[in-house]
């Protein structure tokens, strides 16, 4: 196992079109970005940053504790704020893990299953979770993954892949969960290209690494999480962990 040094960041957006100020939402008492900051400070890392766009959240990450790092509110995507924090940091970081703002029931285990694989392979630049799915569920909001033998990304689409066509075999559906870990070269490479045309297709950054030849591995995971994308997500969230007290 490498001694490399390790940064969660977790990239924390003011302005969300179906729920504005979602990182400061109350979750069981705490601010939802409180939530995800804990969990990433359990894990393996040695840094943990929140990556924002705005003083209101900044501030209320000083107030609990944790640390943010002033990024830029024009960034095209969570990973061009992550690179822009982790360039603005003295410490020398070798892999950065990021891990979304508003995924505050992520487990810590799979944020340090990342990093165990980035650690243990170091031929891999770019590593990604994937879980099991139901095909008759799925929606385009869900982006699906097909990936190698080998367990590297083919490709990912919010559309149904693979396909299955009349006649054909069904084969597994794997859900992508948006949580990425890269090599500090890497992610300076990545947020370096142009968008791709794939990537402005689908609205999936992910692809741009793909059509640029950088590998994503996909770990799979039985574990799941819920991301918040509106305020109903929000009551889900909270009602499960109730649940877990």
């Amino acid at each position: 196992m490498s001694q490399d040094r390790v940064a969660v960041v977790i990239p924390s957006r003011y302005a969300s079109t179906r729920f504005p100020a979602k990182p400061l939402a109350l979750l069981c008492g705490k601010i939802m970005v409180q939530h995800v900051y804990e969990k990433a400070v359990a894990s393996k890392a040695d840094v943990v940053l929140v990556a924002t766009d705005h003083p209101a959240i900044f501030d209320a990450v000083n107030k609990f504790g944790g640390r943010a790092v002033m990024t830029a509110e024009s960034h095209p995507s969570g990973t061009d704020r992550i690179a822009e924090a982790v360039s603005k940091i003295d410490e020398e970081i070798d892999i950065v893990v990021n891990v979304q703002g508003d995924e505050p029931l992520i487990p810590t285990s799979v944020i340090d299953e990342l990093i165990a694989i980035m650690k243990g392979n170091p031929a891999i630049e770019m590593a990604t979770v994937a879980v099991p799915g139901v095909r008759s569920k799925m929606t385009e909001n869900n982006v699906k993954v097909v990936f190698s033998e080998d367990s590297f990304a083919l490709y990912f689409s919010r559309s149904m892949i693979p396909f299955l066509r009349s006649g054909g075999v069904e084969a597994p559906v794997y859900l992508h969960w948006g949580i990425y870990a890269y090599r500090k070269s890497t992610l300076d490479r990545f947020v370096a290209l142009p968008p791709g045309k794939l990537e402005e297709c689908e609205k999936l950054e992910q692809l741009r690494a793909l059509e640029n030849g950088i590998k994503i591995y996909v770990h799979l995971s039985e574990l799941e999480s819920i991301g918040i994308d509106t305020p109903e997500d929000l009551i889900r969230a909270e009602k499960k962990l109730l649940k877990g007290k």
